[in-house]
């Protein structure tokens, strides 16, 4: 593929959520020409990923959290609402979506979702700076080589508009200035079900077409064991009852684990607490540490309770987690590694339960069929041992508890193993290859994810960048656990992408700009100087930032131009108060920089709600300032 005339290029790997998301910022955030490659090794997962491509999500799967919480831009939180109400394409719909008002707090089909990215992507493309350009390829990259020009990316299969590009469709090699790897979730291959992988009875992956064909032509008296009790599995039995079926489901879980049931007119909001400061103190061991946790976390909901009456019971939990997030990282610290992999590993599906719910359009269906005596649904406490063919065509289940050992003979087993988040033991080629050249690490503390810094670029073994490529999504869970004490799937799900979108975006735009100009060297330099520059400038310097936050905002390009002339200007008047050891050409770029920096910090601030965050950024309409 060859370069549109010689502008610096950025490759994002894998379009799904996270690889949209990015490259939609890409060609929002650029001022300069820029050539943006989207490539998606499977057609049917662009613009969408694993969870919302519309083959494998019927119209009754539907977001887990309230419509009001999908946009994908976390400066925007009713963009997502206002497009389905008023731009999505409804033909084709079935009721009750087509003739339906979306609101914030209610349900939307998961299948949407893939069309409302799409579109914004189409938009930031329209409306992308002169000479920034996108190109949606397909392929599957399967080896990195860093050379001093760049990244050599070698692609099996390579087309744009369907036509062979480059080398041929076997394999090509692309040069990027800067990688994104936005490769999304990993299917995780427990030793216990090597024997049925392919077994007509058993369903690997329950978000593929050919596993919704299958549930829908079960006959309803059959017999279902869905293995996992995390909210994916709700989406299978949830389908299965609301055609009707009768037969037993068998809901599956290691811990027991069900997840809450969102309140009416539920908002996701942000409560002050102090710190857990028990959690602070040495690690001693497990059952110590786990006694100090039961105490802190029993004082932190009373008193979200006793001071937050407005908070619902239901979500209070949740809203103690989401106010430890902060004082995580320093009681991680203490915890030494292999005790931390087992915490989570223990306790990883009940944090999830504590950070997140899921909407009453799933539960309630759910909830009816679980709690009669007689009720189709049972939930199965234990771990699954094996799984085995049985005479009959069907598949026995062994599942091992303290108490008992049980065999649940199925006539459909549906697995719901989670995603592998160990990355040793992935079998793409890719991740072979760049765990071989130490190009990526996996997460030493956690064992999830790999090593990336702050702004998410991959780490070596010695925590130097491995080069121009960075990282969004759940690659980051590791680092999202230990630096940003984030938990369950707040780790790599949409909220995190909004924010791994922005700032990589920012990084691989202000890499290749400082790269052009042979100004990278002086980065370090003028942070050195950046205190001085906002003690100096203090009105000035947050005057910029400002702009430069609604710069990266802005959808429409006539609306950053302007804002970027504002800037420009902002920028110069910063220079002149300024004294710094450069040229003032090198000056100038190095503090616009700066300020882009402190623009994505304050885009990215989790400590506070998207509407707290408009009304600090002065992005806020009337319907923001009336709540």
């Amino acid at each position: 593929m060859s370069r549109t005339g010689m502008c610096p290029r950025v490759l994002v790997v894998g379009a799904g959520l996270a690889g949209t998301a990015t490259a939609i910022r890409l060609l929002r955030f650029a001022r300069s020409p820029l050539e943006v490659v989207l490539l998606e090794r499977r057609s049917d997962y662009r613009n969408a990923g694993v969870a919302y491509h519309r083959d494998g999500n019927p119209w009754d799967h539907v977001f887990n959290i309230q419509a009001g919480r999908m946009s994908a831009f976390r400066e925007d939180v009713l963009d997502f609402v206002r497009w389905a109400n008023h731009e999505a394409d409804r033909r084709g719909w079935p009721e009750p979506w087509a003739g339906l008002e979306f609101v914030e707090q209610g349900p939307a089909p998961r299948r949407i979702f893939q069309d409302y990215l799409a579109d914004r992507l189409a938009e930031a493309r329209r409306e992308a700076g002169p000479g920034v350009v996108l190109i949606e390829a397909d392929g599957e990259a399967v080896d990195l080589e860093i050379r001093p020009t760049g990244v050599e990316v070698t692609v099996r299969q390579l087309s744009t508009g369907g036509r062979p590009a480059g080398e041929g469709p076997e394999a090509a090699v692309l040069l990027a200035d800067h990688v994104v790897l936005a490769t999304g979730l990993e299917q995780r291959d427990p030793p216990f079900a090597t024997g049925v992988r392919g077994h007509a009875a058993f369903v690997r992956n329950p978000y593929s077409a050919s596993a919704v064909s299958r549930l829908e032509a079960l006959p309803p008296e059959a017999t279902v064991a869905i293995v996992g009790s995390v909210l994916s599995a709700y989406d299978s039995a949830g389908l299965l009852l609301r055609r009707g079926h009768t037969g037993r489901i068998h809901l599956i879980s290691r811990t027991g684990t069900m997840f809450r049931t969102y309140p009416g007119g539920h908002e996701h909001g942000v409560v002050r607490l102090p710190c857990p400061k028990t959690l602070l103190e040495p690690y001693r061991n497990r059952e110590e540490f786990l006694g100090r946790v039961r105490t802190e976390w029993e004082t932190a909901c009373s008193a979200v309770t006793r001071e937050h009456p407005e908070v619902d019971p239901v979500v209070v939990a949740e809203r103690v987690a989401k106010a430890w997030e902060p004082h995580l990282p320093e009681a991680i610290d203490r915890i030494p590694s292999a005790e931390l992999r087992g915490l989570l590993d223990e306790f990883g599906t009940a944090i999830a339960a504590f950070r997140v719910g899921a909407v009453e359009y799933t539960m309630s269906v759910i909830e009816r069929a679980l709690h009669p005596a007689d009720g189709p649904v049972r939930l199965v406490v234990g771990r699954v041992a094996e799984i085995a063919p049985t005479g009959s065509g069907r598949l026995a289940v062994s599942v091992v508890a303290p108490a008992q050992r049980q065999t649940i003979e199925a006539d459909l087993v549906v697995a719901n193993f989670g995603r592998e988040s160990d990355y040793l033991r992935v079998g793409q080629a890719l991740w072979r290859n760049l765990l071989r050249k130490g190009i990526a690490v996996p997460h030493a503390r956690t064992g999830r994810g790999l090593e990336v810094d702050g702004q998410g670029a991959l780490l070596t073994a010695e925590g130097e960048p491995a080069g121009p490529i960075s990282a969004v999504g759940v690659l980051r869970e590791g680092d999202e656990i230990v630096r940003n004490g984030r938990t369950g799937a707040f780790t790599f799900n949409l909220a995190a992408i909004k924010n791994h979108s922005i700032a990589v975006a920012a990084r691989a735009i202000e890499q290749v700009e400082l790269r052009e100009e042979d100004l990278a060297r002086n980065m370090a330099q003028l942070h050195g100087h950046l205190g001085n520059i906002e003690e100096a400038t203090r009105t000035g310097f947050e005057d910029a930032v400002l702009l430069e936050a609604k710069r990266l905002a802005t959808r429409t390009r006539n609306e950053r131009e302007l804002l970027d002339a504002r800037l420009d200007a902002q920028l110069r008047s910063v220079g002149e108060l300024l004294t710094l050891p450069m040229d003032a050409f090198r000056s100038d770029r190095l503090i616009r920089a700066a300020v882009n920096r402190a623009a994505v910090e304050r885009l990215t601030d989790i400590s506070v709600t998207p509407r707290q965050l408009r009304r600090q950024l002065g992005l806020a309409d009337a319907e923001d300032l009336e709540d």
